[in-house]
């Protein structure tokens, strides 16, 4: 086998061992399970859960991909959630077929840059089923300091 072929199988089997540990019963699992890995800086697993078309709005600002969410963001999101604790104060979801919505509102402290962070916010997220998995499709995050 040529090193080409050898890299080829080698991402091949990564790749299958991540959409396989990134499998979850439920959205709020998937949201939760993209949470964990950000916080473990587990940069494959994070971006199996998302679905490469995803668009996340966060103040302001759209990334329109997984790959552009994976070149600009990711690794901040990553560094900030190892420094901070996210609690989930509140979470609803709906699920109609093969769509579901997550509604969350949390309370997140901790350090960011070397700064006290305080902060409460909340998110909602669009997930769809694709075969046995939930793939997060759309995201949209804000925040506010806390009094």
């Amino acid at each position: 086998m040529t090193r080409t072929s050898l890299r080829q199988l080698a991402l091949a089997g990564i790749l299958a061992a991540t959409s396989a540990a990134s499998l979850a019963a439920s959205p709020k699992e998937a949201l939760a399970a993209f949470h964990d890995a950000l916080v473990a800086g587990d940069r494959a697993k994070a971006l199996s859960l998302l679905a490469p078309e995803i668009a996340i709005y966060e103040a302001g600002y759209v990334e329109r991909s997984r790959d552009e969410y994976a070149s600009h963001h990711l690794g901040g999101d990553m560094e900030f959630a190892k420094s901070s604790t996210r609690k989930v104060l509140k979470q609803t979801e709906r699920i109609d077929g093969k769509t579901a919505v997550v509604w969350e509102e949390t309370e997140t402290t901790g350090t960011s840059r070397g700064k006290p962070v305080h902060a409460f916010g909340t998110g909602t997220a669009v997930l769809e089923k694709r075969g046995d998995t939930w793939a997060i499709v759309h995201v949209h995050w804000s925040s506010r300091k806390a009094k």
